[in-house]
């Protein structure tokens, strides 16, 4: 496993589901490090190491990928297909974190290779619930592959 494992990558551009999200992580102290990204553009320089990230390290993995789906400049579903079309990427751990019910969003996430797909809850205690019960999840309990 990479020493600097990133705990938590957040691409969401609703900047109060950011917030909710990063206080249930920190509440429950699942996750100290987590890399915000506002868009999918901005996801894709951040994984691949180009624009404003040009000379990240991309070994840098995270234990998982919280991505919304209606995101500014790239759609999450875009995300997903070039992060599994990459060999730097395609086992990186990503679930989808939406308020998408459509049907046609959740086959298409899993034909492209998501791991899971999570309607974001309206409530503000079910999100808060929701959100501590991923990060245990996918960064206390799951191995991931690198």
């Amino acid at each position: 496993m990479h020493e600097h494992i990133l705990d938590i990558v957040l691409v969401e551009d609703n900047p109060a589901d950011a917030e909710l999200t990063l206080d249930a992580l920190q509440t429950h102290r699942l996750a100290n490090r987590v890399t915000v990204l506002k868009d999918g553009q901005e996801a894709l320089e951040y994984f691949f190491g180009t624009g404003k990230y040009a000379g990240r390290d991309t070994g840098q993995r995270p234990r998982v990928v919280l991505l919304d789906l209606k995101l500014p400049k790239v759609d999450g579903l875009d995300v997903l297909r070039a992060l599994r079309a990459d060999e730097r990427t395609k086992t990186l751990p990503v679930v989808i974190l939406t308020s998408s019910k459509e049907h046609r969003d959740l086959i298409r996430s899993y034909d492209l290779g998501v791991n899971s797909y999570i309607v974001k809850p309206v409530e503000f205690e079910k999100f808060t619930e929701a959100v501590s019960e991923i990060g245990l999840y996918w960064v206390l309990m799951n191995l991931p592959p690198y």
